[in-house]
């Protein structure tokens, strides 16, 4: 098992903390203009949002590996991987923020969010961005040029036919792909036992011919070591892998979840395991950093994400006319 350099454990606790700093901002900010009575459309943050609090260590612990010029394909619940894959933190506010600075010039919102400069894209529709990954990576092998590619899904996503013909073409071409499920047990209000007849997607990796390797405790050094080996397998030429990452959501599906679904408890016990803290303490214990020295990075990160809201908020809406541009008649 491959453990992570200091300088990696550290850049891995500040990618978290800028994901659920930029998050815990964008709960707060949503919900302006939306009380007493709730809106969606109202606010400076219109429409639905999905955050991703808890998920963090799956995004950190892959994207570690990667290089700008690699492919990653997120959900609609994309921060934190967006984050950890060196999105224009800027940009990417002002995105969410429906602004023209956005990395989509406003259009795009939070589950639409491209920045071609590091080969990041997300979307809204289940199980979209398997395909685009596979097609990413056969473009690579045709041109004889490096890269992977790697497609986040959630455990929900598994059961939709885009999955099987993604896993299906990668392995029959051997390409440079690694498929990540983040199973954090839910798909919107559905259990996965309720949904999934397997307990583990992994065992689905078999009958595409490629490794399934499951990653349990949400722990970004697991997830690390495995992603580091499916990741340098693919780079090696041996075709895709499927990594399975036990995780948990720490919010609603979506803002304004009531989330009456969750079994009693549930949601405590998993704030109790909350990877953040719980990391930090490792890298303590392991005699990474001090205190002063991660306090330093909790500032940098609040530094970070504090800046990126302001701009956003300081930038200008796009022109009603705009509307028009870039859409093909």
């Amino acid at each position: 098992m491959t453990a992570p350099t200091n300088a990696q454990r550290l850049w891995m606790f500040e990618q978290m903390l800028v994901s659920r700093y930029l998050e815990e901002s964008i709960e707060r900010i949503y919900m302006e203009g939306k009380t007493p009575v709730f809106n969606m459309a109202n606010g400076p943050i219109p429409g639905e949002m999905h955050l991703s609090n808890g998920q963090e260590p799956c995004a950190v612990g892959v994207c570690a590996h990667l290089e700008a010029g690699d492919i990653v394909t997120a959900t609609h619940r994309p921060h934190h991987i967006a984050v950890a894959k060196g999105v224009d933190l800027d940009e990417m506010v002002a995105e969410i923020f429906g602004k023209k600075t956005g990395l989509a010039g406003g259009r795009g919102g939070h589950m639409h969010l491209f920045d071609e400069r590091v080969n990041f894209a997300c979307s809204g529709i289940i199980a979209q961005g398997l395909g685009p990954a596979v097609g990413a990576a056969l473009s690579r092998q045709l041109q004889g040029k490096p890269g992977v590619a790697v497609a986040y899904l959630g455990e929900g996503a598994a059961n939709q036919g885009a999955f099987h013909e993604a896993l299906n073409l990668a392995a029959l071409w051997k390409l440079p792909v690694v498929f990540v499920i983040e199973d954090n047990a839910w798909g919107i209000s559905v259990a996965k036992a309720a949904s999934t007849a397997i307990e583990r997607n992994t065992v689905r990796a078999a009958a595409y011919g490629m490794p399934g390797v499951f990653v349990p405790g949400n722990d970004p050094e697991a997830i690390f070591a495995a992603a580091g080996e499916a990741i340098a397998r693919a780079r090696a030429g041996e075709g895709p892998s499927l990594l399975e990452l036990e995780t948990s959501r720490l919010a609603g599906h979506f803002m304004g979840d009531g989330e009456t679904y969750r079994p009693a408890g549930e949601k405590a016990a998993l704030q109790e395991k909350d990877p953040i803290p719980a990391y930090r303490q490792r890298l303590l214990d392991l005699g990474v950093a001090d205190d002063s020295v991660l306090a330093g990075l909790e500032e940098v990160a609040r530094g970070r994400v504090d800046a990126a809201v302001q701009f956003a908020r300081d930038s200008a809406y796009p022109a009603p006319e705009e509307a028009l541009d870039f859409v093909f008649v």
